[in-house]
C-alpha cells in the first residue's frame, strides 16, 4: 500500500511539472510574439542559438547581410583598389566610376569615405564607438545599444561584402547636403540604394545614413527606387 501510495504521489509530482513546463513555454511563446510584433528585435535574436549565415546562393548582388544574417566564414571577394586607397568588389567598380563621373560632371566634389573593411576594422569601428558613448556616462550596456544603431556589428557589415560605399563631400568646394540629394535622385541609375533611409529604421534597425549605399544592380535599384523599398522588402516582395 505505502508503495502504491509514494507511486501514485510521483505520479502527481510528473503531472504538476508537465503542467508548469507547458505554461512556461506557452507565456515565453507570447512573449516573443508580442515583442516581436512591437519591433523588438533584441528578444528575437535570443531565440536564434546560432548565428544565420547569409544565403549566398542566390545573385551576389543581392545578398542580404545584417544583424540577423552573417557573412559567411568562407565569403571572398576580388578588390579593386580607387585613387584613395579605399577598396570595392571589383564587379562594382565600372557603375560607381560612372555614378562619380557624372556627378563631378554635375558640379559636384565627392569621394568614397568608406569602402571594403575587414571583420577586425570592423571591430575596431564598433569598439570606438562604444567607448565613446561610455565617455559620455553610458553604461557599458547603454553604449553598446547606442553603438549598434549606427554600427553594423563586426560579421555583419555590408562593407564586409565590399558592396557598399560610405560617400561624403569636399566640403570646401560643395555642400554635403548637395551630394546627398544627388545620390537620392540619381544613385538608382547606377545600380546604387540608400542602404538605411530615415523611414525604414525599424525595418533595417540602422539610423538614417544618407552617405551609405549599396550596390544592388540596375534593375532591382529601379524597382526599390520606384516603390520605396528597402533591401529587406525588395527580397521578401520579389526573391
Amino acid at each position: 500500500m505505502k508503495k502504491q501510495a509514494r507511486h501514485k504521489k510521483k505520479q502527481s509530482y510528473k503531472a504538476v511539472a508537465r503542467v508548469l513546463v507547458t505554461l512556461l513555454i506557452l507565456i515565453t511563446g507570447l512573449i516573443a510574439y508580442y515583442s516581436i510584433r512591437g519591433g523588438d528585435r533584441t528578444l528575437l535574436m535570443v531565440f536564434h542559438s546560432e548565428k544565420q549565415v547569409a544565403d549566398t546562393s542566390g545573385a551576389w548582388n543581392l545578398i542580404l547581410v545584417d544583424r540577423d544574417h552573417y557573412i559567411p566564414a568562407n565569403y571572398q571577394v576580388e578588390l579593386t583598389e580607387l585613387s584613395n586607397g579605399k577598396k570595392v568588389d571589383s564587379r562594382i567598380y565600372p557603375e560607381l566610376q560612372q555614378m562619380f563621373d557624372d556627378a563631378r560632371a554635375a558640379g559636384l566634389a565627392l569621394f568614397v569615405r568608406e569602402g571594403y573593411r575587414t571583420t577586425k576594422e570592423q571591430q575596431q569601428i564598433m569598439d570606438d564607438r562604444i567607448k565613446e558613448y561610455e565617455n559620455r556616462g553610458c553604461s557599458k550596456k547603454e553604449a553598446k545599444k547606442k553603438a549598434e544603431e549606427y554600427v553594423a556589428i563586426p560579421g555583419t557589415s555590408e562593407h564586409q561584402l565590399g558592396l557598399s560605399v560610405d560617400i561624403n563631400a569636399d566640403t570646401s568646394k560643395c555642400s554635403s547636403d548637395a551630394v546627398y540629394q544627388w545620390l537620392d535622385e540619381n544613385a538608382y541609375k547606377y545600380g546604387f540604394v540608400k542602404r538605411y533611409p530615415e523611414d525604414k529604421t525599424d525595418i533595417t534597425s540602422i539610423n538614417n545614413e544618407p552617405w551609405h549605399y549599396r550596390y544592388v544592380g540596375k534593375d532591382a535599384a529601379r524597382t526599390m527606387k520606384q516603390e520605396n523599398l528597402c533591401l529587406e522588402e525588395y527580397l521578401i516582395k520579389y526573391k
